[in-house]
């Protein structure tokens, strides 16, 4: 079925008889790249754009869903029940090795091993876009950075005049899934404001994976509540002070493990966000001012009227994780030159319990409380002269424990032609040490260094006289000190150590054609590595260097495509993923294979007024392809979502 279907997608993307407005590049105004608006023509940097069309016609998909569909991005289990826990990969990266933004600002969770945000705590219905800027950013971004950033843009205000401006969707499915969400946004004089609310309810599946259909595995419930205010005000012609809150929490049902279901098992997670900017705008720059603070509370609950695992017939854990974030930063536009300076403070915390008991009796273990600070300065000089355009930047980093490291950016890019640009960029990125891995009282080491990332990319974009565009990038990335966990069975104990490298390689490329109401895109992404310690794939020293594949749960071979109509008030999409076989990572074990797998799903919109009511169906995995992203755990099979929704 696989191959039929790799067959029919090649057959389909070379008839050119659809196509799709995907994740476009090379036109789009993007702010990630510098920190400052630019084309991403204008930039040599590999940025990707979802934009407001594109969320607003996902057909109930979730974040981690449209990152999956943009070349070299992998988000395992992001087709698994709602709530199931997510991470970005980009070109294989190892969780939080992306660093998350939230309007331009760092968002994590100290309290998480590898300090990822959780992007279940988010709804497209409040994002106004997502930008994907890949190699690594730690030159203007900081820590975590090494792979790329994924700049998640919230919803802004539409309304120029008095009036309000209402947007507003319901919709429902399969899994009773519901989901429903409205907006306000307007202007009074010098203020603007904004206000977003936004919810989903799924009865779902069962997350774990019951390969006999006779276990009687239950279905495990999702609930999402996020609401959304901001305000600004114009302090002079040319200047705006703006401040929001964002509330978000989100409850759902846990399984024991992989293949073992749990019928009482249940997590809550809840986000606080308080944020404050200023910025000024003149003619040749801006002066930018930003304080965020982000309070994350993830709450596990087993109280084990069902019993799956006799050593715990109770438990109940309580994390807790704290971020303060503040930024300066200024840029400048003479003569040939760009410059950019700033200066950033985060202050991370975490406070961590947990209790237990069972057949060994109750357990508490210490509550863990933790801080770390840092402070970085950073700076970039970009310098353009006919056809030719060279960046460079680099950060000093100052941290609380273990001192100091910096990282530098060189991007030069040539233009070879009206429709032919060559670029090459080498990045040095660093990820500092988490918190648990710190102060863990079992595991921590609070002699850890950062680990440290060397990013080359080399590459072409193209535009054609026949509406082609296209992009092609080869990457290499190195990584040293990679902070791993090493556990030694004689003494019973382990812990966390800079013991590793890493080697990623791979290249990718897009294309998107368009003409009149026909379009058409896809990518392809090839990527491999391997990881190289004295200690084995399983956390066993075995006294010598040894090299294993570190790419678990990542395809090396990765196609999107997507195809559109559009004419009148319809537009249709037929889109499709084939994704090749991938390893799990099984502790003290060999990997086990996933196989490959292909899916294809299809949307369509009538739009009724020019205002912006619209109908729209979205039916995915349309072949209902059975497969696993995530060892033991169901992915959906075919879906339906059908609504109704007003304004952009």
């Amino acid at each position: 079925m696989q191959k039929q279907l790799f067959v029919l997608t090649a057959l389909f993307m070379s008839s050119a008889l659809c196509a799709q407005q995907d994740t476009s590049f090379l036109q789009e105004v993007v702010v990630t790249a510098n920190k400052y608006e630019k084309k991403q023509s204008q930039t040599a940097k590999v940025v990707s754009v979802i934009n407001r069309e594109q969320l607003r016609q996902s057909g109930g998909r979730s974040i981690g869903e449209l990152l999956n569909q943009v070349a070299g991005v992998t988000v395992p289990g992001a087709n698994n029940n709602m709530g199931s826990n997510q991470t970005i990969s980009i070109r294989g990266a190892s969780a939080g090795n992306v660093l998350i933004l939230l309007d331009g600002v760092p968002v994590n969770d100290p309290s998480v091993i590898s300090n990822y945000f959780d992007i279940n705590l988010l709804s497209i219905d409040q994002i106004e876009r997502i930008e994907i800027l890949k190699g690594g950013q730690s030159t203007l971004y900081g820590s975590d950075a090494v792979a790329g950033v994924v700049n998640i843009i919230s919803r802004k205000i539409t309304s120029q005049l008095t009036k309000p401006t209402i947007n507003a969707s319901v919709a429902g499915g399969s899994f009773n899934t519901l989901r429903s969400s409205a907006g306000l946004n307007g202007r009074l004089d010098k203020l603007t404001y904004l206000t977003q609310f936004s919810t989903i309810q799924s009865r779902g599946f069962s997350a774990a994976a019951d390969t006999l259909g006779t276990r009687d595995f239950d279905k495990d419930n999702y609930e999402l509540n996020t609401a959304r205010a901001q305000v600004g005000y114009k302090t002079s012609a040319n200047s705006t002070l703006s401040a929001g809150v964002l509330y978000s929490r989100y409850k759902t049902d846990l399984d024991a493990a992989a293949y073992e279901d749990e019928k009482d098992f249940v997590a809550t997670n809840t986000n606080k966000q308080v944020n404050a900017s200023w910025k000024k705008n003149t003619a040749t720059g801006a002066l930018n001012l930003l304080y965020q603070y982000n309070w994350v509370e993830r709450n596990y609950l087993d109280d084990s009227a069902y019993v799956s695992n006799i050593f715990s017939t109770f438990s109940k854990s309580n994390y807790i994780g704290r971020t303060h974030f503040a930024e300066i930063n200024a840029s400048k536009i003479f003569a040939n030159w760009e410059l950019l300076a700033g200066v950033d403070f985060r202050h991370n915390s975490t406070t961590q319990d947990y209790y237990s008991t069972g057949a060994w009796g109750p357990y508490t273990s210490p509550t863990l409380n933790a801080w770390m600070a840092q402070l970085s300065g950073f700076g970039s000089a970009v310098y353009k002269k006919n056809d030719l355009t060279v960046e460079l930047g680099g950060r000093i980093n100052k941290h609380s424990e273990y001192g100091n490291n910096a990282t530098f950016t060189f991007n030069p890019a040539y233009r070879l032609s009206k429709q032919v640009r060559a670029f090459g960029n080498i990045y040095s990125a660093f990820k500092t040490p988490t918190l648990y891995q710190l102060f863990d009282p079992y595991s921590g080491n609070d002699s850890l260094t950062p680990e440290k990332g060397l990013i080359q990319e080399v590459g072409i974009d193209f535009t054609t006289s026949r509406n082609l565009r296209g992009r092609v990038v080869a990457f290499n990335r190195s990584g040293k000190q990679t902070i791993i966990y090493t556990y030694n069975p004689t003494s019973f104990a382990g812990g966390y150590l800079n013991a590793s490298s890493q080697k990623d390689y791979g290249f990718e490329t897009e294309l998107r054609w368009a003409k009149k109401e026909f379009s058409f895109s896809a990518n392809y992404a090839f990527t491999n590595g391997k990881t190289t310690s004295s200690y084995d794939g399983t956390g066993a020293s075995i006294g010598k260097d040894s090299s294993y594949n570190n790419l678990y749960r990542i395809p090396k071979h990765a196609l999107n495509w997507r195809g559109s109509y559009s004419k009148n008030n319809w537009v249709f999409h037929l889109s499709g993923r084939i994704a090749s076989a991938r390893e799990e990572f099984v502790y003290g074990a060999a990997p086990l294979p996933m196989p490959g797998y292909a899916t294809i799903d299809l949307y369509g919109e009538y739009q009724f007024t020019k205002k912006g009511l619209r109908v729209f169906a979205g039916l995915r995995n349309l072949t209902n392809t059975r497969y696993e992203e995530i060892r033991g755990y169901t992915t959906r099979g075919f879906n339906v979502l059908i609504g109704i929704l007003y304004g952009r």
